[in-house]
């Protein structure tokens, strides 16, 4: 498929994809070193606590979204953690982000680019690309960037940009608009079917799992 000459443009999958990445946002471990951190950002708050209310107002936005499959950006849930938590003043903007990079930090157990994506990505460094990622932009982009991988693309797309995520097709949309590529024009790769394949079909655009993607094109 991705030697079709009608091909002009590749769209990527991030996590599964492009990065093999295992976290524990829910451990113990990982809520108690953010709440360590933040008693010296002038934040008084318990792991449990930290956890408890993490998830609470997560539910809340998604709960409250006026979109089909909503997506929230955790810096901002941070940043009203901090505020409602601090013991002197702080800028609980700037605390926010970097609460949000301390805590994807903690929680990451491995991250590695896969091999064969990297090899994939070379064979068509002369194709134009864009990834749709239903990732946080705070840390998502930087992770890319350590990894080596994000100077490979022409465009990235981060749902936390947008209030929704995968499977919804306004995503995909503004990739093809980025590219300046018809829908037929374009490849979507990834490993979620529902999101990655299925989604980008069904507004015309062609799909192959990223596992097909290595074994013939790689």
């Amino acid at each position: 498929m991705l030697q079709n000459g009608e091909i002009r443009g590749l769209v990527f999958d991030c996590y599964k994809t492009l990065i093999d990445i295992k976290t524990k946002e829910e451990s113990h471990s990982t809520n108690e070193a953010v709440s360590n951190w933040l008693r010296y950002q002038g934040v008084s708050i318990s792991a449990q606590d930290f956890r408890d209310e993490y998830v609470a107002k997560v539910m809340y936005r998604i709960n409250h979204s006026e979109h089909e499959h909503p997506e929230i950006r955790v810096e901002e849930i941070f940043s009203e953690i901090c505020r409602e938590n601090a013991i002197w003043e702080i800028d609980d903007y700037w605390l926010g982000i970097e609460t949000a990079k301390v805590f994807r930090n903690a929680s990451v157990r491995r991250m590695r680019a896969y091999p064969e994506s990297i090899r994939l990505l070379e064979k068509y460094r002369h194709m134009p690309k864009c990834i749709v990622s239903n990732g946080q932009r705070v840390f998502s982009e930087q992770e890319l960037k350590y990894l080596g991988l994000f100077d490979h693309f022409d465009h990235v797309i981060f749902s936390s940009d947008y209030g929704y995520k995968k499977p919804d097709t306004r995503l995909f949309h503004e990739a093809l608009n980025r590219l300046g590529c018809a829908p037929g024009e374009v490849v979507s790769i990834g490993d979620t079917p529902r999101n990655d394949i299925h989604a980008p079909q069904s507004i015309g655009m062609k799909a192959i799992h990223v596992h097909d993607a290595w074994k013939h094109h790689s």
